[in-house]
């Protein structure tokens, strides 16, 4: 029975991660959340973890006295979290957490020789050199959650598909709630308008990162990171459909894609069960049926923040730590009604041009660089 921790076990991702838990009958070994204690308590007591972490201190010790008639270690803060990732027994851990916050517990795993299934994209992004370092030097895989980079590393899988004859990978974006939308037309976008994803039911964070488009920068730079790619062989397209989930083309001019109906559960799967394939929860295509599938290129123009995401691909370093500080800053700024939809281009572009490299492998650097960032735009727009 594979043994399964999942890292943001309330949130969207990881309660998708829950429902394949439970279909596959795997053991779930530890669940971590901020301070959700009612949606964890109901986890603890189904499935029986041997830990449950949870960031707030104040929330564990509340679940810890209502579950103390349960054998579930019940640790608290980011301590809590990190003893979590080293100590709790599984074969993969997915990291489904929010932001930033995801960096030292992905640190933690690797450095423990740990598998994580990587649905936090922002590690990745923010401290990609370090993470990638990390992994290798202690035999561990980084197996990707998002629904694009499954795609690519299903793409890219068997001799004949590796990538040597890679010639460029290409991610699709539904293009959000506001396709085809000019840049005069988003200066009167309300949070609400933002939040409502016509394809993805997602959490806030990433639904606000899909109408930016800057989502789909990130997932650029997680996918040169990644598969070790160039940015510039990385190639954007919008799938309205969200039926091909990414595609790889080859040297040879074949172009091999991924499909399947825009479901999260398909990915997480693919990632907790690898290199098994098992009967799954979602419903396959059926190509008996009427189907339409458009392709065509980002505006760039109005959705600038694509651009900004590929310079600092090309920059590397903590170009990508500033661009994702900075767009975590806006993105809460904006949910709260301080900035408006167009600042959060404005000020992350601002950012970006503004910094001036800090090549380190040392995570804390990278951290307090994060905070640092996140603080003088906070106390610049915060009123």
């Amino acid at each position: 029975m594979k043994r399964v921790c999942i890292l943001g076990s309330t949130g969207s991702v990881g309660r998708q991660a829950i429902e394949v838990v439970r279909e596959r009958g795997f053991q779930l070994t530890g669940v971590c959340a901020d301070r959700n204690i009612a949606l964890l308590e109901e986890q603890i007591r189904e499935f029986h973890p041997a830990f449950c972490a949870v960031r707030d201190p104040a929330a564990a010790e509340e679940l810890r006295i209502k579950v103390s008639d349960t054998d579930t270690r019940v640790l608290s803060g980011e301590e809590g979290v990190l003893t979590l990732c080293r100590e709790c027994p599984a074969d993969i851990t997915e990291n489904s957490l929010l932001g930033s916050g995801g960096i030292r517990p992905t640190v933690a795993l690797l450095e423990a020789g740990k598998d994580i299934a990587m649905a936090n994209k922002e590690p990745v992004v923010a401290a990609g050199e370090i993470i990638l370092q990390k992994a290798k030097e202690n035999v561990a895989r980084i197996l990707p959650v998002d629904s694009e980079h499954s795609a690519i590393f299903q793409c890219l899988s068997g001799s004949f598909n590796s990538r040597k004859y890679l010639s460029h990978l290409v991610l699709t974006a539904s293009g959000g709630p506001f396709f085809g939308k000019k840049r005069e037309e988003l200066e009167r976008v309300t949070p609400a308008m933002a939040l409502a994803h016509p394809v993805w039911n997602m959490g806030q964070k990433i639904s606000i990162d899909s109408a930016t488009l800057l989502n789909k920068g990130l997932e650029l730079i997680e996918a040169v990171r990644l598969f070790d790619v160039p940015a510039d062989r990385v190639e954007i397209t919008v799938h309205r459909q969200s039926i091909v989930h990414s595609m790889a083309t080859f040297v040879d001019g074949s172009t091999i894609a991924q499909m399947g109906h825009p479901d999260m559960r398909h990915c997480i799967q693919f990632a907790l069960t690898y290199p098994d394939r098992t009967e799954g929860l979602c419903t396959p295509l059926d190509f008996s049926q009427k189907m339409t599938l458009t392709f065509e290129s980002a505006d760039e123009d109005t959705f600038t923040l694509l651009r900004t995401a590929r310079k600092a691909a090309l920059l590397g370093g903590t170009f990508t730590t500033v661009l994702n500080a900075a767009n975590e800053a806006c993105v809460s700024l904006f949910l709260k009604e301080k900035i408006s939809f167009l600042d959060i281009f404005r000020i992350v572009e601002e950012e970006v041009e503004g910094h001036r490299d800090l090549r380190t492998q040392d995570v804390e650097e990278v951290l307090a660089l994060d905070s640092e960032v996140k603080a003088r735009v906070f106390e610049k727009y915060t009123h």
